[in-house]
């Protein structure tokens, strides 16, 4: 495999997906040899310019190539990526692994009963700003990570938990090797039944706390994460590839607060000497290239030489079960005395009516998701 022409597929080219097609068509060799999409229209679309063939069925593709790249909506992941692992083809799935923790573990087991590699595209491992974190050798006591963004209308076939929670929980797996230890959370739905706004805490068997905020209904777009130890402290902004490094000094960690010959009441001047000396502090800019580049081709690289990826099914099947955790919490929560699960905010009795765009507005985007779901729908045909 090492020397020949690696001869790979990308199913699902909207949104995503066509960028899959377009960094896959660039790697030294790859042959890019379909796109597969229910939509022919966006199939040709995407694959004319990169010298491909077009297909509205991705059956076509299964005995024409080595390796598959797996964009469709997650609802799909099971049947779409099971159909290529079954053949013993390496398969990078895009996240979240799959709808349910249950379905994953049927893809991770088919991967390893047919011997295929599957890689999944938690893509987030691949940002530069995660050179903050190497750092220090840290070891996580405390978390906390904001993920909020807009509402885009995608991915409305998952909650927020899968569709932007689980970058978090990803990370946090992979800096805690501690098992869980228990897990609350809270959730709340805006736009449907779904949750698109949730917290969770969760507690590890080490000591470490995590506290993780996700939601798709914010006014404003935030990727950050904190982390604590007793090495020191790293602030990383995944949006701006920003990082902030604190470390102790050794007196510091000894115990020791020298603070002689600083005037308490010149605030100034006791900051510079906390953050100069007792703290010491950089801020890193990290440069990289396009993540998801690092990523396709650590996926071809895994599958041309036999090495490990970064995200294996494995580690996405894990990261599942943690948001299966969440999930099940969050279901399980009460409100006022009342277990209600996940809240609906401006709920009135009519179900046609339910979540905080009543009326027009509602059906409106009720009405893109049944179309949406009725395309994606012709690939179970």
């Amino acid at each position: 495999m090492k020397d020949s022409l690696l001869r790979v597929a990308v199913v699902g080219v909207g949104h995503l997906g066509r960028h899959h097609a377009r960094v896959l068509a660039g790697i030294e060799g790859v042959k890019l040899i379909g796109v597969a999409d229910s939509r022919l229209e966006q199939a040709e679309a995407v694959a004319a310019p990169l010298g491909a063939k077009a297909h509205a069925d991705y059956r076509e593709l299964l005995d024409r190539v080595d390796a598959v790249s797996i964009a469709v909506p997650t609802t799909h992941h099971h049947a779409i990526g099971g159909a290529f692992l079954d053949r013993g083809i390496a398969t990078l799935i895009e996240k979240p692994l799959a709808p349910s923790a249950a379905e994953a573990e049927d893809l991770v087991a088919l991967a390893h009963a047919r011997g295929a590699l599957l890689q999944v595209g938690h893509i987030e491992r691949y940002n530069p700003a995660l050179s903050a974190m190497e750092k220090l050798d840290l070891r996580p006591r405390y978390v906390e990570a904001d993920r909020l963004g807009t509402y885009t209308f995608r991915s409305t076939d998952i909650g927020v938990v899968h569709d932007l929670m689980i970058h978090d929980l990803d990370l946090l797996l992979s800096l805690v090797k501690a098992p869980v230890k228990s897990v609350a959370a809270v959730g709340v739905s805006v736009f449907g039944k779904l949750e698109d706004v949730a917290n969770a805490r969760i507690e590890f068997e080490d000591g470490c706390v995590a506290n993780l905020t996700a939601s798709r209904a914010s006014y404003q777009a935030a990727r950050k994460m904190r982390v604590w130890g007793s090495e020191g402290y790293v602030g990383l902004d995944f949006a701006t590839r920003q990082g902030t490094v604190v470390r102790p000094s050794e007196a510091l960690r000894r115990g020791e607060l020298e603070l002689d010959g600083i005037d308490l009441t010149k605030m100034d001047e006791v900051r510079r000497r906390i953050f100069g000396q007792i703290l010491h502090v950089e801020q890193i800019q990290a440069e990289g290239r396009e993540q998801l580049a690092l990523e396709l081709e650590d996926f071809v690289r895994a599958v041309r030489e036999g090495t490990r990826p970064k995200v294996t099914g494995d580690d996405a099947l894990k990261c599942m079960r943690l948001a299966d955790q969440v999930l099940r919490s969050m279901s399980g929560h009460t409100w006022e005395g009342v277990p209600d699960g996940t809240v609906i905010p401006g709920r009135v009795d009519a179900p046609a009516q339910r979540g905080a765009l009543a009326g027009p507005h509602l059906w409106s985007a009720t009405s893109s998701r049944k179309k949406a779901q009725a395309r994606a729908d012709q690939w179970m045909d």
